[in-house]
Formats: structure tokens, sequence, C-alpha cells
């Protein structure tokens, strides 16, 4: 019985040994400067003209195994942001046929505006309580700003230390008129613009679709956009 489970596992033995080898995909350094080039095009696209670019590349997952390949092609996979936290993809082209991807971190650097002192929650922010400063614009948080005119007079609704930028999901709505008010309606359609005045049926909020009703009764729903003025897309 000794001499028959020796017997099996020698044949255990060699059919693993005879196996088809199994390896992670060369990121040698070539393949390594081709994703590390593809990540900053792609994050540059959408990049102020000046801006400097940090990209660090993550690693594979190290249980995945993937057949050896003589020709592997890296490319920004579709869905992905080619800012923050994102992924960059690795095919096989010539062998076996693999499809993976990487995760990176991309970091664009660009001057904005940020705050000059701590600000809390609730404070309408003035044009002297900023300056401008280098910080990283791909970062969680919505939009940044260059134009103090679009920040003064916006209110927080969190909390800044000095030195950060105010980002869009940072400041409170604003609301552009009340229910019940007159607003012009501008309908934008290929190459053209039509405009005509209506009844707010609710209070215009930014972010929030609003009904519009014209004197004839017709209803349209809009975008607010400003001071008692809608926009409808066509």
């Amino acid at each position: 019985m000794f001499q028959n489970a020796l017997l099996r596992l020698a044949c255990a033995l060699l059919l693993i040994a005879a196996a088809p080898a199994m390896a992670e995909p060369g990121l040698d350094a070539a393949l390594l400067k081709r994703l590390q080039q593809l990540a900053e095009t792609a994050a540059r696209a959408a990049a102020p003209p000046q801006a400097r670019v940090e990209v660090q590349l993550g690693q594979l997952n190290p249980s995945l195994k993937l057949a050896p390949c003589e020709q592997v092609e890296p490319y920004m996979p579709n869905g992905h942001s080619a800012w923050g936290r994102s992924r960059i993809g690795l095919r096989c082209l010539k062998g076996a046929r693999w499809n993976v991807s990487l995760p990176m971190q991309v970091q664009v650097f660009a001057k904005v505006l940020v705050t000059s002192t701590p600000l809390p929650a609730g404070t309408v922010i003035a044009q002297d309580q900023l300056q401008t400063a280098e910080v990283d614009i791909a970062a969680p948080g919505g939009a940044v700003f260059t134009d103090a005119a679009q920040l003064a007079g916006r209110t927080l609704a969190k909390p800044l230390a000095a030195g950060e930028a105010p980002r869009s999901t940072y400041l409170k709505s604003r609301q552009w008129f009340a229910a019940g008010e007159t607003v012009k309606v501008v309908a934008l359609g290929s190459g053209y613009a039509v405009s005509g005045e209506g009844q707010a049926l609710q209070a215009g909020t930014e972010g929030q679709e609003v009904r519009v009703r014209f004197e004839n009764g017709r209803i349209v729903t809009g975008r607010p956009v400003g001071e008692r003025r809608v926009e409808v897309l066509l």
C-alpha cells in the first residue's frame, strides 16, 4: 500500500511538471514606460496647459497567473477616468488571450484659488480670503476655481483649512429665484437660441431642474443658470 501511495505521488508530480507554464505579464521597464506615457497623455488631455501630471502605477493582483504573452498592449479602459484613482488596461495581442487592468493614481497639479485663512461652514466667501496655490485638481470634491468672482458671495457648506481649495461640492447651492417669479427662458438648439418669459412653478435652485409655465399655458422644464434665468436644451 505504501508503494502504491508513492507511485501515485510520483505520477502527480510528473503531471504538474508537464503542465503549461503560467506567469504574470512581463512588466519590464519598457512596458512600464509605455503605461506611464499612456496615462500621462490621457490625463493631460483634460488638464490645463501648465498643469503638472504625476502617475503612480500599482501592481497586479499577486494571486493572478497569466499565460506567457509575446505582445502586451496597454490601453485606457472605457468608463474609467484618467484622473484620480483609476485603472489602466493590459491585453495580450499575440499568444494567450487575456485582458487585465492595473490600478493607478493620477495627480494633476495646477494653480487655483485656495483659502488664505481657515473658514468655518456658513462663511460667505470674500475675495480677500482667497489666494493662488498649486493643488491636486484631480482629488475628489468637484471642480476648482481660478476666477475669484465665481467664488465671491458663495456660502461654504463645510469648513475649510487654510490653503484648501474651495471645490464645487463644498459650496451651498444658490437659489436664483423663488416660485411664482417671472423668469427669462432661453431655449438653446443647434446653432440658434430663442427666449421668452414665463412663471416659475418652483424655486430655482442651482443644480435642480425647474418647471416654467408660459402665458399660453405651455409648461417647459429647464435648468436655473442665473438670476431669474432658465435654460432649456432642445
